[in-house]
C-alpha cells in the first residue's frame, strides 16, 4: 500500500514536470518578429551633369624681368624709380658712371679724326687698299663698342608694368643682382597641371572661371592663352596657361587661385547629399537602397556636389529609392517601412 502510494505521487510529480517543460518550450517558439525601422527616402535622380573639373594654382604676373646691365664692375649714377612705382615700356630707369663712355668717346674721335684725314690720302694713292680697310674696320669696332657702352649707361625697362624689387642705391658698384625687377599686373596668369584625359577637350580661348580665397564668393573670367605640345610623363599631365584681366589690379602675384575648367556635360545620377554616407574607417561611401521594404546596403562612388546633390557615378541606378534617415538603425536586409 505503501509503495503504491509513493509511485502514485512520482507519475503525478513526472507528468506535472512535463507539462511545465511543454509550457515553457512553447512560450520559448514565440519569438516576435523585428519591428521595421522607419526611413525617409529620396530617389535617385537622372540628371545632365557640367564636367567641372578644378585645379589649384599660383597667380603670376603677365611678364616680369631682372633689369640688368650686359657689364659688371661700373659704378650706379643713379635709379630714377623705387618699389612700387609705374614705368613704362623704354622707359629710362637708371643711369651708370660714364666715365668709361666718356673716355671711349675720346677714342672713337681720335679713330675718326685718323679715318677722316687718311681717306684723301687713300684717294691719292698714298696708302693701300689694305691700310684703308683696315682703318674703316677699326673705326666700326669702336663705333660698335661706343653703342654698347651708351646702351649699358641708360637702363630701360622692357616692359611696361610696377618695380617690385630695388636691390641698390644710387653710387652703389653694380655686381651679380638685377638693379631692379618689374612686374606687368594689368593682367596675369595662371599656370594650371590638367589630367591627360582632358587634353582633346581644352582649346586655346575657352573660358576659365578662377576663384580666390582673398575674394570668397567671387570669381574671375580668365581664358586659355597657351597649350602645353607634350604631357608630363611622371604625372601624367599636361600644362596650360589662362591669362586673366587684371585692368583694376584687385589680382596680384602669389594668391593662390584655383582655375576651373567647363569640359562639357554628361548624363549623372543625383540624390540628395544626406543619402551618401562614408564607412567609418576608410573613404568609401555607401547608401541603403529601399527595395520592397528590405533595405540594400550598397557602395557607391560620388563624384561633384551639385548644390544639395551629390553626383554617383557608380553603384545606383536612376529611379531607386535611398534612405535619407535612420543609418544607425538600419542595417544590410533590415524591414523599413517609409515614412512620407
Amino acid at each position: 500500500m505503501k509503495k503504491s502510494l509513493m509511485l502514485m505521487i512520482a507519475v503525478a510529480a513526472l507528468v506535472g514536470c512535463n507539462s511545465n517543460n511543454e509550457k515553457k518550450s512553447s512560450e520559448a517558439a514565440v519569438v516576435e518578429e523585428p519591428k521595421a525601422v522607419a526611413v525617409k527616402v529620396c530617389t535617385a535622380e537622372a540628371m545632365s551633369v557640367d564636367l567641372l573639373e578644378t585645379y589649384t594654382s599660383e597667380i603670376l604676373p603677365y611678364k616680369e624681368n631682372d633689369i640688368t646691365p650686359a657689364a659688371q664692375g661700373l659704378h650706379i649714377d643713379q635709379i630714377m624709380v623705387d618699389v612700387g612705382d609705374r614705368v613704362k615700356e623704354g622707359q629710362v630707369v637708371a643711369t651708370l658712371n660714364r666715365t668709361s663712355l666718356k673716355q671711349l668717346e675720346i677714342n672713337l674721335a681720335t679713330v675718326q679724326d685718323s679715318y677722316d684725314r687718311m681717306k684723301p690720302v687713300h684717294e691719292a694713292g698714298g696708302i693701300s687698299d689694305q691700310q684703308m680697310i683696315e682703318l674703316e674696320n677699326t673705326l666700326n669696332l669702336q663705333k660698335e663698342v661706343v653703342a654698347q657702352m651708351r646702351k649699358n649707361s641708360e637702363i630701360k625697362s622692357p616692359i611696361s608694368g610696377v618695380v617690385t624689387a630695388r636691390n641698390f642705391e644710387s653710387g652703389d658698384l653694380f655686381a651679380s643682382m638685377p638693379i631692379l625687377h618689374v612686374m606687368q599686373i594689368d593682367k596675369l596668369k595662371v599656370m594650371a597641371n590638367v589630367s591627360e584625359q582632358y587634353y582633346p577637350l581644352v582649346k586655346v580661348g575657352q573660358v576659365v572661371s578662377i576663384a580666390v580665397d582673398i575674394f570668397p564668393g567671387e570669381t574671375f573670367e580668365g581664358k586659355v592663352s597657351r597649350i602645353n605640345p607634350a604631357l608630363d610623363a611622371a604625372t601624367r599631365t599636361f600644362g596650360v596657361e589662362i591669362t586673366i584681366p587684371n585692368k583694376n589690379e584687385r589680382l596680384r602675384p602669389g594668391m593662390y587661385a584655383r582655375a576651373t575648367f567647363n569640359m562639357g556635360k554628361r548624363d549623372g545620377v543625383l540624390v540628395d547629399d544626406v543619402a551618401v554616407q562614408k564607412q567609418a574607417g576608410s573613404s568609401e561611401r555607401f547608401v541603403y537602397v529601399i527595395k520592397d521594404g528590405v533595405a540594400e546596403f550598397r557602395f557607391v562612388r560620388d563624384g561633384r556636389r551639385v548644390g544639395s546633390k551629390i553626383d554617383i557615378i557608380n553603384g545606383l541606378e536612376a529611379g531607386e529609392q535611398v534612405a535619407t534617415t535612420s543609418f544607425v538603425r538600419l542595417s544590410d536586409g533590415a524591414k523599413v517601412s517609409i515614412i512620407e
